[in-house]
């Protein structure tokens, strides 16, 4: 279950970078974007229940997934198919993650990034500055008539997308990531799924109320400013924005740096640990299906990215992590 995504010359030219953007949006297809604003509406707006499936590459994994919205907010239930049962429990700030086999829940007390079906943006239209989007083709998914949609990335540092959305209510139904060849990196989509009234029973966390011998790990998430400590991104991939910093505790690591970087799309952690805070492990670049990790050695601590994005931006994100001392 998941995390996401050139350096700008001539600095000399403010207004022009200011305005980038907003050239990016009027030069995109209207009605492609339209369509992208249909999707993060329904997504987030709509009650639905379905089972949908995971790949990337020969893995495959189902899930099913019940999210229930009223005037108060919203609630999530997702329940992994395969492998050892486990449920993840989402509302608005919180995520718990509950683990029968150990009896543990497992706690985010932070905001993470948000999960298929709901993955774009509030400001839907900020994709425009990083993707090309266009319309495609009417296709069926999962028995619902869709509208294709394209993102193809405008620079090597993130996935393109492609988006099949409900005509009618514009749920998303599938979404695909490719790289620059245009291969699969990975693909989630529906295979049943029943959008309107949702028993909110249904997303209760089935273990909670069962025994009172559970084990609560806090991820204890605190906002903080890292540059106050010395640590500082000198710069970051066109299109990146910085939407969280903070300090938190990571297995047996405390006080661990963690900054997280958006595309809107695609997110990438970047966490700063000190060397007595982990094992050594992998240094420079590991895949893992669709996700990259490059970790570096700073001084005495480690660096290590991890993005649902090509491997370039990875490197470039943790190579552009510096220390100056306060």
């Amino acid at each position: 279950m998941r995390t996401a995504r050139r350096m700008r010359a001539m600095p000399a030219w403010p207004l022009l970078l200011l305005l980038a953007p907003a050239v990016a949006l009027a030069q995109a297809d209207p009605a492609a974007m339209q369509w992208l604003q249909k999707i993060y509406t329904a997504t987030q707006k709509l009650s639905y229940a379905g089972t949908f499936i995971y790949q990337h590459g020969p893995y495959v994994e189902t899930s099913r997934i019940t999210r229930y919205v009223d005037a108060s907010g919203a609630q999530e239930k997702l329940e992994p198919l395969e492998g050892g049962v486990r449920e993840i429990v989402r509302s608005a700030n919180q995520v718990a993650y509950y683990i029968p086999g150990s009896m543990t829940v497992k706690i985010e007390r932070q905001s993470v990034p948000q999960s298929f079906p709901a993955i774009l943006p509030v400001q839907v239209g900020d994709l425009a500055a990083s993707y090309a989007v266009s319309k495609g083709d009417v296709e069926r998914v999962a028995g619902f008539e869709c509208q294709v949609l394209l993102l193809d990335p405008k620079d090597q540092l993130r996935y393109g997308h492609k988006l099949w959305a409900d005509l009618n209510t514009g749920m998303l139904i599938k979404a695909r990531a490719f790289n620059e060849k245009h291969e699969p990196v990975e693909t989630f989509a529906f295979t049943e799924l029943k959008i309107g009234h949702v028993d909110k029973d249904k997303v209760k966390p089935s273990f909670a109320a069962r025994d009172k011998n559970w084990r609560i790990e806090d991820s204890v998430a605190t906002d903080a400013s890292l540059s106050d400590a010395g640590w500082v991104l000198k710069s970051t991939p066109s299109g990146f924005r910085k939407i969280g910093e903070m300090r938190r505790n990571i297995g047996s690591a405390s006080g661990v740096g963690h900054i997280v970087l958006s595309d809107g799309l695609a997110a990438v952690s970047v966490f700063i640990e000190p060397l007595a805070g982990r094992q050594a492990g992998p240094v420079g670049l590991v895949r893992q299906g669709p996700i990259n990790v490059f970790t570096r050695r700073l001084d005495d601590h480690w660096i290590t990215v991890v993005g649902e994005t090509p491997p370039e931006s990875v490197k470039v994100i943790a190579n552009a992590v510096e220390y100056h001392k306060p």
